[in-house]
Formats: structure tokens, sequence, C-alpha cells
């Protein structure tokens, strides 16, 4: 064998050899830097999984429901307080108005309480 042979056999065995070192560091890339970042995707809230859920949490309270009511884009719920054992008797009706507004959802003449148990059970802010 000759020295030509030798010296190129050997070039080729190091330049195979710095391309299999280098290939992990080519496969290196940015990952998805240039990937929009958006959150868990969360289910949009419709206005009747808003009701759903009023109706849920009113129940859970000790409310009772007495109907719904569809007025144009708006529901309206009316409850009244349940009897709870004290012999009292039910509570004066009340109303809560589910409506849209642009891209969320508004509960109008509800009271804290129950606005802030309705916004956890939908997992949005209300």
């Amino acid at each position: 064998m000759s020295w030509t042979a030798t010296f190129l056999r050997r070039s080729l065995f190091v330049v195979t050899l710095a391309a299999a070192a280098a290939a992990p560091v080519w496969a290196q890339g940015r990952g998805h830097a240039n990937a929009k970042k958006t959150e868990h995707a969360k289910p949009k809230v419709t206005v009747d999984l808003a009701v759903s859920a009023a109706k849920d949490v009113l129940v859970k309270q000790g409310f009772d429901v007495l109907r719904v009511e569809t007025k144009g884009d708006s529901q309206i719920i009316y409850y009244r307080a349940g009897n709870k054992g004290k012999g009292k008797g039910q509570g004066p009706p009340a109303r809560m108005i589910v409506r849209r507004n642009d891209d969320r959802i508004v509960l109008e003449e509800a009271p804290d309480a129950l606005r802030l148990e309705i916004g956890i059970k939908l997992g949005i802010k209300l």
C-alpha cells in the first residue's frame, strides 16, 4: 500500500469522525422559539354553559331556581332562598342576568359570593 493511499484513508477516517461528532451540534435548533406562545386551550364559555354553572351553584348554595327566561341575547335566572328548615319559609324571588359582552360573560344583579363561585366553576374571572 502506498503512502498516498494510507494518507487518504486516514484523512477520510478523520473527516468522517469529525462529521459524526458535529452531527448532534447541527441538530441543536432553537426549538419552538418562533412558534406562537399560547396558553392551554380553554374552551369558550357560552351563555348556556354559564347559565348551567349558575344553576348548579345556586342549588349547591341552597337556593331554588324558579325559571330561566331568554330575552334577546341574554338569559334571566329567577331564584329564591330555599327553606333551610328553620320554619321561616322561602325568601323573596331574585334574579340574575347572564349575557355576553364582546368576548366575555357578564353576570348582572348577582351577589358577589355567587359571582365568585360561578367564575371559579367556569374557570374564568367575572
